[in-house]
């Protein structure tokens, strides 16, 4: 390493939550302009950011020294104490090897699952068990020996050193030195020198990084006062000094000239710190099959079972299904991937088995006929021209992604049963950062430079609603906001913070569906730590990092439709007990009526004002007008909707460039609006496998374009290859292709979000009081959408009765009128009861304010007592 060069051993990021505020791209640009060889990370208590880290210092040719500020309880990690200041000390924690980052990871998830207590705590005789390939610094004023010494008790001060040193070793642990001119700094420093020399220790220079420039003091000043609650002119909060920056290794010499060797020894650490982390190698568990049988042979039993049930003797004759199915057997077994199918099998078998309501599908694993098979999916791949290959691409092995939707509301069974039948050590939930985005951040920062609520919030609706919008955008977008900066000094000074922290992570969340699975202990891989109320264990890395580690990660989403079509069914029952959504025809007037006269109300994916909108203009006559509505209505696609509804409508004839694109674009009138259609048309015209389409159609997404001009190249004369197209004729197809390649939606996720609207529009149609009454009951907490839904009710002739505490029940629940009974009365002999036309809906008693759920449970079970 540069003799001359400088380590900063002791930084915090943005992942020590509104204490930090550094970025690690822009921590990486620094370093690299100051020419420095490595850079550690020590963020309070927790490895939040250590992947990012190590992979964003990799990618800039810089060494990542991944390290912790751990919090060291002054005697056990579960011994709690009165206060926090007396809970903790800091200790600076480094890893030397991979030994020293797996003892690292142990130490900060017991910190958290064991040792919370104000922070998340360790004690010595943790660091004994886990110190091996771990440097130790003696930490910054908080730690034992520099409050030792504030206190003036140098004895006890060595002492602590002398432990430290005793459990890592005279080599491992060195004396760490700040000076950002504070008095209580200078105290510690004119005996920390002498404590290393009595004790054979070196000593090492640090700052305490938690901003890059000196200029954004005053910003991280402000986002402490976010944290904390605290207003900027309170003179009595904690503040950090303006030193506490990332110096440059000339400003760090110079600081501690009197003391080069500090400075040298953070050089020989930074030589001494080598982790290498491995990515990519799978730590999926492996699905346990019956003794004396193969994965891969007890796959195949299950799918050609299931697709008998599927397809009946269609299963035994057609040759192409049978064919699809081996093809898609086959990628499974070389790709590596039949345990990750078997998993989703299974949890996805115990909850139908369970009566929890699956979703039919979602995103691309919809395209397989494996999932369908299995009962994982229920789209039938075949009958939608939905391809494999975008679901599990054989040139481009990436872990195959089936997200499963269950009924919100017994969504947390089949994650307990995943817990039970994996151990509950190797399953968690995944950890999500919200961020300061450009609303929020404008607001907080107004709030705690103390201008009136009004002022900051006419600030932040001048930014436009859009997703992600950054504040450079908006005021480039908004001439209003643009003029209120130059022209107000306050609202300059509050943009100007606002922008530098634009983007931070704020706090630390549960994913809404992510869990994470691995062949063994979690913590044998990455940290964990527990949910703000203390529950649930989470990962402390993030979605991406934990699929760039191996690691099975799955979303279990509860969907709350799945949920509203469980309760309605629940009510059709007691008068229908053989009705199943199962025999429900997928061709039906009176469902397609409802999206055509704009009543979408309560039909999944249909509410927005838009859609509504767009669904009167598409005359939907069948299920696949529904799969290209959600299709169209997204971000991109949405300029295709004139040329699509105009095409549908015959306002404007069909063009094909070539007639091989009939045949994949007739049913989307001549628009590509699906990825699949891509993928087809490549494959059909140029030649390529679906695999090679695939990976064109992604390529194209990214529009590279010297990428793009070499498969310009191949594409083309794949066309005069395989169909004798010209030149001109496969570039202006090519064309055509990289424009709805960048548009185009992926068809599995719509077709089965398209059957999922059906069936509610089905269910509205022919059950209208069962099904708003399941509407009602599932927002019986959210007062504005049940006024909306009463509204509704209201339209469609159905009466709301209000509550009872005779009638009620804690839901909504249908009410027949005495014409309605006399209807089914008369109609009790016929093998179709007639549906609830003439009925009402009962108020439910949960849906009141300001009375207690449990009391009103109580005063039924009183009624149906009495009533026996």
């Amino acid at each position: 390493m540069p003799r001359d060069s400088f380590v900063h051993l002791h930084l915090h990021t943005e992942y020590s939550l509104l204490d930090g505020a550094i970025r690690m791209r822009e921590l990486m640009k620094k370093a690299a302009e100051y020419e420095m060889p490595a850079v550690a990370v020590t963020d309070h208590g927790n490895l939040f950011g250590a992947i990012e880290f190590y992979q964003e210092a990799t990618n800039a040719g810089i060494k990542p020294i991944i390290g912790c500020e751990a919090y060291v309880a002054p005697r056990s990690h579960k011994e709690k104490a009165s206060s926090m200041r007396d809970a903790a000390y800091h200790f600076t924690l480094l890893a030397e090897s991979e030994i020293g980052y797996r003892n690292l990871v142990k130490l900060i998830t017991t910190a958290h699952l064991d040792g919370f207590h104000y922070r998340p705590r360790i004690d010595k005789e943790l660091l004994a068990q886990h110190s091996a390939g771990l440097i130790g610094l003696s930490g910054c004023l908080a730690s034992e020996v520099n409050s030792a010494i504030q206190g003036n008790n140098i004895d006890k001060a060595k002492q602590a050193a002398v432990e430290y040193r005793d459990i890592l070793g005279s080599k491992n642990f060195f004396i760490e030195m700040h000076d950002h001119g504070i008095e209580e700094q200078h105290q510690c420093n004119r005996v920390l020198p002498a404590i290393a020399k009595d004790l054979g220790v070196g000593l090492v220079a640090a700052n305490d990084v938690h901003f890059l420039r000196r200029d954004d003091h005053d910003a991280h000043d402000v986002m402490l006062c976010i944290g904390t609650g605290k207003m900027v002119q309170d003179e009595s909060r904690m503040r950090y000094a303006p030193e506490l920056y990332f110096k440059s290794p000339a400003e760090m010499r110079d600081l501690f000239k009197d003391f080069p060797k500090a400075i040298d020894n953070t050089l020989a650490i930074g030589e001494r710190c080598e982790v290498t982390i491995e990515f990519g190698r799978s730590k999926y568990p492996e699905y346990s099959v019956p003794s004396g049988q193969a994965r891969e042979e007890y796959l195949r039993d299950l799918c050609y079972t299931g697709l008998e049930e599927r397809y009946g003797e269609r299963a035994q004759s057609d040759q192409q299904l049978r064919d699809r199915l081996a093809y898609e057997l086959g990628v499974l077994e070389k790709t590596g991937f039949v345990s990750y199918i078997l998993i989703v099998w299974d949890f996805i078998h115990f909850a139908k088995g369970r009566g929890i309501p699956v979703g039919p599908g979602r995103g691309s694993a919809a395209g397989s006929i494996v999932a369908y098979a299995l009962g994982i999916t229920d789209i039938d791949p075949l009958q939608y021209g939905l391809l494999f290959e975008r679901f599990l691409n054989p040139e481009r092995v990436s872990p195959p992604d089936i997200d499963v939707d269950f009924c919100e509301a017994r969504r947390g069974e089949v994650l307990e049963y995943v817990r039970q039948k994996y151990g509950e050590r190797r399953v968690a939930q995944i950890i999500t950062f919200g961020k300061l985005k450009a609303k929020s951040v404008v607001r907080d920062v107004g709030r705690v430079m103390g201008l009136p609520y009004r002022d900051a919030d006419r600030i932040a609706r001048m930014i436009p609603n859009e997703l992600n919008i950054t504040l450079d955008s908006a005021a480039e977008k908004n001439p209003e906001l643009k003029r209120a900066i130059a022209a107000e000094p306050q609202t300059k000074q509050l943009f100007e913070y606002a922008k530098t922290l634009e983007g931070i992570s704020r706090n630390a969340g549960v994913h809404a569906a992510g869990v994470v699975i691995a062949d063994r202990d979690l913590s044998d891989y990455i940290p964990l730590c527990r949910d703000v109320k203390g529950n649930d264990v989470i990962s402390q890395y993030a979605m991406g990092p934990l699929n760039d580690l191996g690691l099975l990660k799955m979303d279990f989403l509860g969907l709350k439709t799945l949920t509203v079509i469980e309760d309605t069914l629940a009510l059709i029952h007691q008068r229908e007990p053989e009705f199943s959504m199962k025999s429900i025809p997928l061709y039906d007037t009176a469902a397609f009526a409802l999206y055509n006269r704009g009543e979408t109300t309560g039909l999944f994916q249909m509410e927005s004002g838009g859609m509504t909108n767009l669904s009167k203009q598409f005359e939907v006559k069948k299920l696949d007008d529904i799969i290209a509505l959600i299709a169209l209505y997204r971000p991109g696609p949405m300029e295709l909707i004139p040329e699509y509804v105009k095409a549908k409508k015959g306002v404007t004839p069909i063009k094909y460039l070539h007639p091989l694109l009939e045949e994949i674009c007739a049913d989307t009138y001549g628009v590509m609006i699906y990825q699949e259609q891509v993928m087809a048309a490549a494959s059909k015209l140029a030649g390529y496998s679906l695999a090679q389409a695939d990976l064109l159609r992604r390529a194209m997404g990214k529009k590279d374009k010297k990428t793009m001009a070499k498969e310009r190249t191949s594409f083309i004369e794949g066309c005069a290859r395989t169909n004798k197209i010209p030149e001109k004729k496969a570039n202006a197809i090519f064309d055509l292709l990289e424009k709805f390649a960048g548009y185009g939606f992926n068809k599995s996720h719509s077709a089965a979000y398209g059957v999922i609207s059906y069936q509610t529009a089905y269910l509205k149609a022919h059950y209208p009081v069962e099904f708003m009454a399941g509407l009602l009951s599932n927002e019986i907490n959210n007062t504005d959408k049940i006024s909306v839904f009463v509204g509704e009710c209201k339209r469609m002739g159905i009466s709301i009765l209000p509550p009872d505490i005779n009638k009620s029940a804690l839901k909504f629940i249908p009410e027949e009128t005495v014409a309605a009974v006399h209807d089914r009365l008369r109609d009790a002999n016929g093998a179709h009861r007639a549906p609830l036309q003439e009925n009402a809906i009962r108020y439910g008693l949960a849906a009141i304010k300001n009375v207690g759920e449990s009391a009103m449970q109580m005063s039924i079970e009183e009624r149906e007592r009495a009533g026996d």
